[in-house]
């Protein structure tokens, strides 16, 4: 957990630096601020072991550089009714999961922009610390519905470099691959300057570790943000 917070002091200095800085080279920038959830199920392939469905929240941020440049950002973070069926007798207890990215995003055009940027990906419980970062690329799609009314969709892909840190296995790496994939719709309300969207969103990943040792996990659930812009 000390870990998830570093990574979340260190992203939102990082934008507000940038927030900062930005206008001594354009007259405007626009700044986004909200908030986002997403109810989860985690599928757990080729093990026993078992999670309740929970909110993941957290904050979500951009930052608008001009009509071609933005920076995204968005925390989530949340705590699973986990269980253990490793020994002889279930083992329940609370598992958290952090998901985070930070990405720099470049439109193509009115419909579609490309983004590369981090992701940051950890779990904990009592006796295990697992912590992964690395690179993502994907792609975004915006396509009007009518008036102020947005269907949203994204897809992206990632390679993460692990350290898994147990108390009886003590520390050792691994790789995770693996994409995320999400669609939403989004209505804007002007007057408020806010956004609200509701969507879907499904995340597939392996991790390889480095005994040999391969897991595949998929979460999905439902997911809703609102956000609120403003110009400095």
């Amino acid at each position: 957990m000390k870990s998830s917070k570093l990574f979340l002091i260190f992203s939102l200095s990082l934008l507000i630096l940038i927030s900062v800085l930005a206008p001594s080279k354009v007259f405007a920038t626009d700044i986004t601020v909200g908030a986002t959830t997403w109810y989860t199920w985690w599928d757990m392939a080729g093990t026993k072991d078992e999670a309740d469905p929970t909110f993941l929240y957290g904050p979500a941020l951009a930052v608008k550089f001009n009509d071609d440049f933005n920076l995204t950002f968005i925390f989530l973070y949340g705590k699973f009714d986990f269980e253990l069926h490793d020994s002889s007798s279930p083992t329940k207890t609370k598992l958290s999961r952090t998901d985070s990215d930070l990405a720099l995003n470049y439109r193509l055009n009115d419909f579609f922009k490309v983004f590369v940027g981090g992701k940051y990906n950890a779990y904990s419980m009592p006796g295990m610390d697992f912590v992964g970062y690395g690179p993502a690329l994907g792609l975004s799609a915006t396509m009007p519905v009518t008036g102020d009314l947005f269907l949203l969709g994204t897809f992206s892909g990632f390679y993460l470099w692990a350290t898994d840190d147990e108390d009886h296995g003590g520390k050792s790496k691994a790789k995770q691959s693996g994409y995320n994939s999400s669609l939403s719709i989004a209505y804007y309300i002007a007057p408020a300057s806010t956004t609200i969207s509701l969507g879907g969103r499904y995340q597939y990943m392996k991790v390889d570790e480095s005994n040999d040792h391969s897991s595949k996990f998929k979460f999905y659930g439902f997911t809703l943000t609102a956000t609120y812009t403003f110009e400095i």
